[in-house]
C-alpha cells in the first residue's frame, strides 16, 4: 500500500507532499522523504554512472526502511517524485507505471496558467488525480 508521494523541487525544497494514512505519520513520513534525498544526489551525481544508466528517470528502490521501501523518480527538469510503501515485495514494473502517471499529473499541474512555478502544488484536481492514482494502486495491485 502507498503511505506517501511527494514531490520535490530541483532545489530539494518541498513542491506537494501527501500521506495516505490514517494515522498522524506526516511528520515521519515527511522525514523519510527528506532522508530520501540525499540518496537521490548520490545516485545523480555519481561519476560512475554508466551510459546507460545517465538518462534514465527511475531510480528505483532508493532505501528500505523497517517499515517501508522508498522508491523515487527523476524528471528531465530535475525535479523529484518519490512514492513510500509498505508493500515489501512491490514490482518494478508496477512502480514505473505509477510514476509514469505520478509524473503525468505533475505535468498538468504545472502546465496550469495559473501555477507559479517552483511554488508548492495546491491544486485540488492534482490532489484528486494523485489521490485516484494510488488507490489504482492499492491492495489490488498485482504484486
Amino acid at each position: 500500500m502507498i503511505v506517501c508521494v511527494a514531490v520535490v523541487g530541483h532545489q530539494n525544497n518541498p513542491l506537494y507532499l501527501q500521506s495516505f494514512t490514517g494515522s498522524d505519520d506526516a511528520l515521519k513520513l515527511h522525514h523519510i522523504v527528506h532522508c530520501s534525498l540525499d540518496v537521490i544526489d548520490e545516485r545523480v551525481n555519481n561519476p560512475k554512472r554508466s551510459a546507460s544508466t545517465l538518462n534514465e528517470t527511475f531510480l528505483g528502490l532508493l532505501y528500505p526502511t523497517e517499515n517501508y521501501k522508498v522508491y523515487g523518480y527523476l524528471t528531465n527538469t530535475k525535479v523529484k517524485l518519490i512514492m513510500v510503501t509498505t508493500d515489501l515485495d512491490v514490482k518494478d514494473a508496477d512502480v514505473r507505471s505509477f510514476f509514469r502517471k505520478f509524473h503525468a499529473a505533475y505535468v498538468d499541474a504545472v502546465s496550469n496558467p495559473f501555477h507559479v512555478p517552483g511554488k508548492k502544488i495546491t491544486s485540488n484536481s492534482f490532489s484528486d488525480r494523485v489521490g485516484a492514482i494510488v488507490k489504482s494502486f492499492g491492495p489490488s495491485m498485482t504484486l
